[in-house]
C-alpha cells in the first residue's frame, strides 16, 4: 500500500502538504481532485520519485511496476506502432536479453527467455499495441508513420498509448483527457475500467471521474483528504461536512436558504410541468455544487442579448473544409441546416470529421467551399476557439484585449468602455491589480479561457460557439459555466468531450460524419455505446491490415490543422456506420418539430421576459429587506432604552408586513410564469 504518515511537502518557499496523513491501498482507483495549484501534480512527483518529502514519512511498495505518462515531446522518426511497443518495459528487456544470448550461443538462455517472452505477451504484443493507438483516435493507415509527423497533441496521444503498454502495478495519469476527443475519451474510459492495478488520476472531467474511480482524494488547505466513492460520492459527502461549516460557502447559502423555501412553497402549488424554470433548475443545481462554487475563482452569467434573430442562421446546400495550393478539399458537404433561436445544440462526431470545421465556418474564421450561409439580421456571435490563442495575441494584456474589443464594436455597444470600467469589469473575472498589464503569452491555460469567456460576456452574443471551452478550466469553473450557460436566452452550439457540460446544456444533438451534419437521435448513452462498437471495429481493422503492407502518411497530411481533419481532407470521407440506437432508448424528433420547439421557445421567452425581470426586482427587494429585518432583530437582542426598544420593534413590524406582501408578489409572479409554462408546454 501507499502511506504518507506527517508528511509536509514543499514547492520553493510555498507549503503544498503540511503535517498531513493518509494511506492508499493496492488495486483502488484514486481520483485527485483540488483547485488548481493546490498541489496535484507536486504530489505526483513524490510518488514518482521525483521529490522527496520535507518531512514526515512516505512509502510504497519499492516492487511496484509505475506507468505514467511522459511529458516530454517525442522527437523520434520510428514508426508510430514500434513506439507505442517500446513501452512495453518488460519485453524490451528480454528481447535485448534474446539478442544477447544468440551472439554468445547460449541455448539454456535461449530456452528461458523465450518462455519469459511467451509469458510476457510477445506473440500479440505489436496487436495490442496497435489496439492502443486505434483506441485513443488514430487511423489505420498512420500506424507506421513516423512519430515525428504528427502535430503536438497527436503526438501526447502516442504517450499516452505507450504509458498504457508499459506493464504496471501502479498507473499516474496527469489530465489524460486534456488532447482526446470524446471518441477517444470513451474509449480510455472503457480502458481504464479493466486495469487491475492500483491507479491514481487527476481530471476536471466529473464523468471520467465517476467512471473510473472508487476513492477520492481532496488537497485543501495543505491537507489530504481521503472520501470513500468516486467524484460525486465526494461531492455529496463534502457538501454535507461544508453544511456543518457554514462559513466555507456562506455566499451561495445564503442565497439558496433566501429562495428555497419559497421555491418549495410554489412548487407545491404549481401543477407536474414537463420542463422546470430555468431559475429553479439553476438554483437546484446550486445547491448541489455549492462547495465547488464556493471555492471557484469566479462565477459569472450572459447578459440578456439585445435581440433573438429567428432563424439565427440558415446554411443551404453549403460545403466546408480548406483550400491547399489552390484546390478545394471538402470536408463537409451538402450541408443544409437552420439554426433557430434557443436551440442547445449538442456537436458530435468521431475525431476528425470536422466538427471544428463546422464551428469555425459558421464563426467567419473560415469561408464555405459552396453554397450559402444566411445569418439573421442583428447576428451577433461569441466564439470561444480551442485553441484560445487563436483570438487572444499574446504579446498584448487583458486591458489591451478589451479596450481594443471596445473600439471593434464601437457604437453598437451598450457596455460602457472607459478604461477604469474595462479594469472593473475583469476585475469580475478575477483578473485584478498588476494582471491586466500581464502579457497573455505568459499566462496559464485557464487564464486565457477566464479571458476569452470575459470577452464573450461582454460583447452580449445571441449565438454562442463553444469548441472545447473546459480543456483548462477546473471542475469549480467548468459547473460556473455550466450553470451560465442554463440561463443563458440566445442559442447554443457546444463541441465538447465534458459529457457532464453536455447534458447540462444541450437537448438536442447533430452528428458529424460521413461528410454530412444529421441529426442524432439518441442520447450521450446512445453515442457512447455507438463509439466503443466503432473502437471495437477499428481494432478488427488493425488485426487485419496488420498482415498488409502499410503506405505511410506524409506529416502535413496530420499537422495542417489542429484539431487533425485534414486526415480525412485528403480522401473521400469513409462511411461511418450509423448508431445502434434501441428504439426504446431513442428520442425521434423531425425538424419540423425541432423547428416548432425553437419556436415555443421563443414565443415562451417573449411572454415571461417582463414577468421574470418583475421577479428580480422583488427578489432584490426581498433581499433589501431581509438585511433590515435580520439587523433590527440583531438590535432588539442586545439591551437598549425602552423608548428605542419600541422604535425597533414599530419597524420590525413594518418591514415583516412589507417582506410578507413581496412574498405573496414573489408567489404569484411564479405562479404566472408555471402557468405559462405548462400552457405552452408541448402536448
Amino acid at each position: 500500500m501507499i502511506t504518507l504518515k506527517n508528511v509536509t511537502l514543499r514547492r520553493s518557499a510555498k507549503v503544498l502538504l503540511d503535517n498531513t496523513s493518509v494511506t492508499l491501498n493496492p488495486g483502488e482507483k484514486v481520483g485527485l481532485v483540488g483547485r488548481n495549484g493546490a498541489g496535484k501534480s507536486t504530489l505526483f512527483a513524490l510518488f514518482n520519485g521525483t521529490l522527496h518529502e520535507d518531512g514526515g514519512d512516505f512509502s510504497m511498495p519499492k516492487a511496484w511496476r509505475m506507468g505514467q505518462v511522459a511529458q516530454n515531446m517525442p522527437e523520434t522518426d520510428e514508426p508510430a506502432s514500434t513506439f507505442v511497443l517500446e513501452g512495453d518495459t518488460r519485453l524490451a528487456e528480454l528481447r535485448q536479453r534474446l539478442a544477447a544470448a544468440e551472439a554468445s550461443g547460449d541455448g539454456m538462455e535461449m530456452a528461458h527467455v523465450y518462455t519469459d517472452l511467451a509469458d510476457a505477451g510477445e506473440h500479440d504484443a505489436l496487436p495490442r499495441a496497435e489496439a492502443l493507438i486505434l483506441g485513443l483516435g488514430f487511423s489505420v493507415h498512420e500506424l507506421n508513420n513516423p512519430v515525428n509527423s504528427f502535430s503536438g497533441g497527436w503526438r501526447m496521444r502516442l504517450q499516452l498509448a505507450r504509458a498504457l503498454m508499459c506493464p504496471s502495478d501502479i498507473l499516474l495519469l496527469d489530465e489524460p483527457t486534456n488532447h482526446l476527443d470524446l471518441d477517444a475519451l470513451v474509449w480510455l474510459e472503457a480502458w481504464l475500467k479493466r486495469y487491475t492495478g492500483t491507479m491514481i488520476v487527476i481530471s476536471h472531467d466529473r464523468e471520467f471521474l465517476d467512471a473510473i474511480t472508487d476513492v477520492t482524494l481532496h488537497i485543501e488547505h495543505a491537507k489530504l483528504t481521503r472520501y470513500g466513492g468516486n467524484y460525486s460520492a465526494f461531492e455529496i459527502l463534502r457538501a454535507q461536512q461544508m453544511e456543518l461549516q457554514q462559513a466555507s460557502f456562506s455566499k451561495q447559502q445564503d442565497k439558496i436558504a433566501h429562495l428555497q423555501k419559497f421555491i418549495s412553497r410554489f412548487k407545491a402549488q404549481a401543477s407536474k410541468a414537463k420542463q422546470a424554470q430555468s431559475r429553479v433548475k439553476a438554483l437546484e443545481r446550486m445547491e448541489k455544487v455549492a462547495p465547488l462554487l464556493a471555492e471557484a475563482e469566479f462565477t459569472f452569467g450572459f447578459k440578456e442579448p439585445n435581440n433573438l434573430p429567428n432563424p439565427m442562421l440558415a446554411i443551404s446546400e453549403a460545403s466546408f473544409g480548406y483550400v491547399v495550393d489552390g484546390q478545394d478539399k471538402p470536408i463537409l458537404q451538402g450541408i443544409s441546416k437552420s439554426v433557430l433561436a434557443g436551440q442547445r445544440i449538442g456537436i458530435l462526431g468521431a475525431n476528425g470529421q470536422g466538427k471544428s470545421t463546422l464551428v469555425k465556418t459558421i464563426a467567419r474564421t473560415m469561408k464555405p467551399l459552396a453554397g450559402t450561409l444566411t445569418e439573421g439580421k442583428g447576428l451577433n456571435i461569441g466564439y470561444f476557439a480551442q485553441q484560445e490563442l487563436d483570438v487572444l495575441r499574446p504579446q498584448d494584456n487583458p486591458l489591451e484585449h478589451m479596450i481594443r474589443l471596445a473600439k471593434e464594436m464601437g457604437s453598437n455597444s451598450s457596455e460602457p468602455s472607459r478604461e477604469q470600467d474595462l479594469r472593473s469589469y475583469l476585475g469580475s473575472f478575477n483578473f485584478t491589480g498588476d494582471m491586466v498589464k500581464q502579457a497573455v503569452g505568459t499566462m496559464s491555460g485557464g487564464e486565457k479561457a477566464r479571458l476569452v469567456l470575459a470577452m464573450i460576456v461582454w460583447q452580449r452574443p445571441n449565438l454562442l460557439l463553444l469548441d472545447e471551452p473546459t480543456n483548462h478550466l477546473d471542475l469549480a469553473t467548468r459547473e460556473a459555466l455550466a450553470m451560465a450557460l442554463n440561463e443563458f436566452e440566445g442559442t447554443v452550439m457546444l463541441v465538447s468531450h465534458d459529457r457532464s457540460l453536455l447534458r447540462a446544456v444541450c437537448d438536442e444533438f447533430w452528428m458529424v460524419g460521413r461528410g454530412k451534419v444529421e441529426p442524432f437521435d439518441g442520447d450521450l448513452d446512445d453515442y457512447q455505446r455507438y463509439l466503443l462498437e466503432e473502437s471495437k471495429r477499428l481494432r478488427e481493422e488493425a488485426k487485419t491490415a496488420a498482415v498488409q503492407p502499410v503506405v505511410p502518411q506524409t506529416a502535413s497530411d496530420k499537422t495542417f490543422a489542429s484539431d487533425s481533419e485534414v486526415a480525412v481532407a485528403f480522401e473521400a470521407p469513409k462511411p461511418v456506420p450509423a448508431p445502434n440506437v434501441a428504439p426504446e432508448a431513442a428520442v425521434f424528433r423531425s425538424p419540423e418539430q425541432r423547428k416548432q420547439d425553437a419556436q415555443r421557445r421563443i414565443e415562451l421567452a417573449a411572454l415571461t421576459r417582463p414577468l421574470k425581470k418583475s421577479l428580480d426586482q422583488t427578489e432584490q427587494k426581498m433581499a433589501q429587506l431581509q438585511a433590515q429585518k435580520d439587523s433590527l432583530e440583531k438590535t432588539l437582542s442586545t439591551p437598549m432604552p425602552a423608548p428605542e426598544i419600541v422604535k425597533a420593534s414599530k419597524e420590525l413590524g413594518a418591514v415583516n408586513s412589507d417582506l410578507e406582501a413581496l412574498e405573496s408578489k414573489w408567489l404569484e409572479l411564479s405562479e404566472q410564469i408555471q402557468q405559462i409554462e405548462n400552457d405552452r408546454a408541448p402536448a
